[in-house]
């Protein structure tokens, strides 16, 4: 039966593609701050890993164009180049031209060599012309100081002794050490020893288990670079020494010092690679900065540090995401289920039925704890989101002719998958932004006193049921009689009396843009309205803060997941809604003069000191009430991003975690309604768009 090669490719395209961004990611951090030999070693394996892929599945222009940035790679890596910023720039390019060529690939045009033959005659040039030479790498060890490679390879080496003893789970892992042997054989005449010491007899033997080492002798014309290559994907898998053998000049055969001591040993382990899905823990993680200057910034070359050990790499599996969200569909399911049984069950005797009572109560917790860790597989990081922004920042920093420090804090910062992908572009839209409009050039920021190097902050937190996602730059600022003339020019509704708050908002009409020239980059008023409402529909908001001269602060406060959430219920005339719980201040029953009406048909509820706005969910909604329809008097006080409303509802039901399902998608959008669940006796509720609903308050104000 012919193997099915599709399902391989793709797992490929995929690792590749984060083989790039762990080299984009490492890149960025050597030209940030220096040469540093781990993250070489990062880069050079993720390069190695898409060449040996690409070659296996006959991807030439791939693997041309990997094969060169090997090089260059390895010369870094040998200490016989630095990492300057011309090389940097080649470097990147390739990294953006490989994401082209795997997108071609992909698209069953593995052969475009169109797009990568320029790089490749870049990268060519750089290899032909003579390198900078880095300062000499020493690596320390307890006993022993290694040489660097050359040094070794100019001596008088007659052969190359590897000495290769596997892992015994070294199959299992998908590796062969006879498909090294052979990838060896292939450079030169080879002399091979196997060890079978470890052979066990025949009916202990178990066919999953390795159990030879082997002795190889090499030639010293190959170089020792190229034998390391055939051992890069197994170097955690395997103990490996890799020595020069010389010649006394009594004619003795005498083992030099070995290149790099890569015996792996429990007290050394070796650099591991990186994993394939990279999970950060969950919490705020320390910020970190990476510089993007402009055209006159100079790049600092330094001596590479010592590798250190790596620590070892979490196990992870690679699943479609479809078998995820189908998996929490079934939990959602389960927790309707559950909430159907327990309103049964609140009809039944707890003397009669206590063992039944007890098991509900015992599956209540085991169906919320089913459905937080399922929801779990389904968080990322935002760094997947973050780790975008420094190269765009170095990029667009070095076109405007600005210096930009770009600080993030908070990566580790868990949100669904849904929300991060969704993020992307308004994130995207604001730093563009920050570094186009708010930030200064290095001249202008001199002239007013300022640190010529700019700073964008990206950070993310978790308050209450929420994420928080900061902008902020220490920029020019907004300027508030700019943007009032331009809303006057647009025919808007404005005063001088309104609040700053007000004014910030204005920016996102569509087509209001206080930018002084249109730029290729932003300018043209397009882009912030859209901003705006793709947050609106993630259930989120989005404000801004700013101080004229000093910069400016653009907070976007989000849901942690879309797909279930603690709601509170709450009846009006016949119908049930629900109130996302993480908006929920208060519930109260107003006391005699309480409720006051101003303008018009408004009304204000004073709760203690403050006066919060009053909107009956009957008259929102259009829900018509009974003669019957029992009325309490019952308020609900909800805040978002600093403002209340109180919500005056027939009835409290009481707290329950539903299950969100599309009414957009299943009959057609409605304001001030975020979606429908099923409760525990079948009916559907609707769930309320707090973020809206306020919104519409505050504009109606």
């Amino acid at each position: 039966m012919a193997i099915d090669m599709r399902q391989f490719q793709a797992t490929f395209f995929a690792e590749s593609r984060e083989g790039l961004d762990a080299m984009e990611s490492g890149l960025l951090s050597l030209e940030a701050a220096g040469n540093d030999l781990d993250t070489v070693n990062t880069i050079f394996r993720a390069a190695h890993s898409i060449k040996g892929g690409a070659a296996t599945f006959g991807f030439k222009a791939i693997t041309n164009t990997t094969h060169l940035l090997e090089t260059l790679l390895d010369q870094v890596r040998g200490g016989k180049r630095s990492v300057d910023g011309e090389l940097s720039d080649a470097l990147l390019a390739s990294v953006d031209i490989l994401r082209e060529l795997l997108s071609s690939a992909e698209a069953g045009n593995p052969d475009d060599t169109g797009r990568s033959e320029p790089l490749n005659a870049r990268l060519s040039e750089l290899l032909n012309g003579a390198p900078a030479a880095a300062p000499a790498v020493a690596v320390h060890s307890p006993a022993t100081t290694t040489p660097a490679p050359s040094a070794v390879e100019s001596a008088a080496t007659t052969h190359w002794q590897v000495d290769f003893a596997p892992h015994e789970n070294m199959f299992i892992t998908g590796n062969d050490p006879l498909r090294i042997l052979r990838e060896l054989a292939r450079l030169g005449e080879m002399e091979v020893n196997c060890d079978t010491a470890k052979l066990p007899t025949l009916t202990d033997l178990d066919p999953h288990t390795a159990y030879l080492s082997w002795t190889l002798e090499l030639p010293a014309s190959i170089k020792r670079a190229h034998i390391a290559d055939a051992f890069s994907w197994v170097e955690d898998e395997c103990d490996l020494r890799i020595e020069g053998v010389g010649q006394h000049a009594g004619g003795a055969a005498v083992a030099s010092q070995p290149v790099v001591p890569e015996t792996v040993a429990a007290s050394a382990p070796p650099v591991a690679p990186p994993p394939v899905i990279a999970t950060p823990p969950p919490g705020a993680t320390p910020a970190t900065t990476t510089t993007a200057a402009g055209a006159d910034s100079k790049t600092n070359v330094t001596p590479m540090a010592a590798s250190k050990a790596a620590e070892p790499a979490d196990s992870s599996i690679r699943v479609n995401i479809s078998k995820v969200d189908a998996l929490i569909n079934l939990v959602g399911e389960l927790v309707i289920t559950q909430a159907m049984l327990k309103q049964q069950s609140s009809a039944l005797d707890p003397s009669l039925h206590e063992k039944l009572l007890n098991g509900l109560t015992q599956l209540d917790r085991n169906t919320r704890d089913l459905q937080e860790a399922v929801m779990s597989v389904r968080m990322l990081p935002v760094e997947f989101v973050f780790s975008r922004f420094p190269r765009m920042v170095r990029d667009l920093a070095s076109r405007l002719g600005k210096r930009v420090n770009l600080r993030t804090s908070g990566e580790g910062t868990e949100l669904d998958k849904g929300v991060i992908e969704r993020i992307v572009d308004p994130l995207v839209h604001l730093v563009r932004n920050s570094v186009d409009h708010g930030l200064e050039t290095p001249d202008l920021r001199e002239a007013s006193g300022k640190n010529p190097v700019g700073t964008v902050t990206l950070s993310a937190s978790h308050q209450g049921g929420h994420i928080v996602i900061e902008i902020i730059d220490d920029g020019r600022g907004l300027n508030r009689e700019k943007i009032l003339a331009k809303a006057v020019e647009r025919g808007l509704p404005v005063s001088e009396q309104m609040p700053d708050g007000e004014v910030w908002k204005l920016i996102f009409h569509p087509g209001l843009s206080t930018a002084d020239q249109v730029t290729d980059v932003s300018g043209r008023g397009v882009g912030m309205d859209v901003v705006r409402q793709n947050i609106a529909a993630l259930g989120g908001d989005i404000d801004i803060e700013s101080v004229l001269g000093q910069g400016t602060r653009v907070t976007i406060r989000l849901p942690l997941t879309l797909a279930i959430l603690d709601g509170m219920t709450v009846s009006v005339g016949n119908e049930i809604f629900v109130l996302p719980l993480g908006y929920v201040v208060e519930s109260l029953q107003p006391g005699p003069g309480d409720i006051k009406r101003v303008t018009g048909s408004n009304r204000v509820l004073k709760v203690r000191s403050e006066y919060v706005p009053i909107h009956d969910m009957g008259e929102l909604f259009n829900v018509p009430r009974g003669p019957d329809t029992v009325r309490l008097g019952t308020v609900v006080v909800v805040e978002n991003g600093g403002r209340k409303l109180a919500m005056e509802v027939d009835e409290l039901v009481g707290q329950q975690q539903v299950v969100v399902k599309s009414i957009e998608s299943n009959y057609k959008r409605i304001n001030g309604i975020a979606g429908a669940t099923i409760l525990g006796d079948g009916r559907v509720a609707l769930i309320v768009d707090i973020v809206s609903i306020i919104r519409a308050q505050q504009v109606a104000a």
